[in-house]
Protein backbone atom coordinates (compact mmCIF):
# COMPACT_ATOMS: atom_id res chain seq x y z
CA UNK A 1 0.00 0.00 0.00
CA UNK A 2 1.14 3.57 -0.98
CA UNK A 3 1.50 6.16 1.76
CA UNK A 4 -0.74 8.98 2.06
CA UNK A 5 1.16 11.79 0.67
CA UNK A 6 1.66 9.25 -2.59
CA UNK A 7 -2.07 8.27 -2.71
CA UNK A 8 -3.09 11.93 -2.26
CA UNK A 9 -0.75 12.98 -5.58
CA UNK A 10 -2.53 9.89 -7.22
CA UNK A 11 -5.75 11.49 -6.46
CA UNK A 12 -5.03 14.92 -8.00
CA UNK A 13 -3.42 13.60 -10.70
CA UNK A 14 -6.64 11.56 -11.61
CA UNK A 15 -8.86 14.81 -11.03
CA UNK A 16 -6.81 16.37 -13.61
CA UNK A 17 -7.14 13.41 -16.26
CA UNK A 18 -11.23 13.81 -15.72
CA UNK A 19 -11.23 17.14 -16.30
CA UNK A 20 -9.38 17.05 -19.50
CA UNK A 21 -11.73 17.34 -22.03
CA UNK A 22 -9.24 15.40 -24.78
CA UNK A 23 -10.08 11.60 -23.13
CA UNK A 24 -12.69 9.28 -23.79
CA UNK A 25 -15.74 9.57 -21.48
CA UNK A 26 -15.42 5.80 -20.67
CA UNK A 27 -11.57 6.70 -19.16
CA UNK A 28 -13.27 9.44 -17.26
CA UNK A 29 -15.43 7.45 -15.34
CA UNK A 30 -12.79 5.05 -14.72
CA UNK A 31 -10.77 7.97 -13.46
CA UNK A 32 -13.40 9.49 -11.80
CA UNK A 33 -14.18 6.19 -9.81
CA UNK A 34 -10.70 5.31 -8.90
CA UNK A 35 -10.59 9.13 -7.16
CA UNK A 36 -13.96 8.71 -5.63
CA UNK A 37 -12.11 5.18 -4.00
CA UNK A 38 -8.81 6.65 -3.31
CA UNK A 39 -10.75 9.96 -1.24
CA UNK A 40 -12.82 7.83 1.15
CA UNK A 41 -9.94 5.71 1.72
CA UNK A 42 -8.05 8.82 2.39
CA UNK A 43 -10.55 10.35 4.70
CA UNK A 44 -10.62 7.19 6.81
CA UNK A 45 -7.01 7.59 7.49
CA UNK A 46 -7.60 11.62 8.07
CA UNK A 47 -9.93 9.99 10.75
CA UNK A 48 -7.65 7.39 12.50
CA UNK A 49 -4.75 10.46 12.68
CA UNK A 50 -7.54 12.63 13.92
CA UNK A 51 -8.54 10.20 16.52
CA UNK A 52 -5.65 9.64 17.68
CA UNK A 53 -4.23 13.12 17.90
CA UNK A 54 -7.79 13.78 20.26
CA UNK A 55 -6.14 10.44 21.90
CA UNK A 56 -2.91 11.69 22.74
CA UNK A 57 -4.37 15.32 23.65
CA UNK A 58 -6.91 14.39 25.67
CA UNK A 59 -4.44 11.49 27.20
CA UNK A 60 -2.24 14.62 27.92
CA UNK A 61 -5.36 16.96 29.62
CA UNK A 62 -5.97 14.39 31.67
CA UNK A 63 -3.13 13.04 33.39
CA UNK A 64 -2.24 17.07 34.31
CA UNK A 65 -5.85 16.71 35.93
CA UNK A 66 -5.60 13.50 37.63
CA UNK A 67 -2.63 13.68 39.45
CA UNK A 68 -3.07 14.15 42.60
CA UNK A 69 -1.57 17.33 44.79
CA UNK A 70 0.88 15.90 47.45
CA UNK A 71 1.12 18.92 50.55
CA UNK A 72 3.55 18.28 53.26
CA UNK A 73 1.21 20.27 55.48
CA UNK A 74 -2.35 20.88 55.53
CA UNK A 75 -3.18 24.85 55.56
CA UNK A 76 -5.87 23.97 57.81
CA UNK A 77 -3.85 22.84 60.72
Amino acid sequence: MKNFEERLEKLENLGEKVRDSAIPLDEALKAFEEGIKLAHGLEKDLEKVESRIEMLMNGAESEAHDKPELTLFDAGS
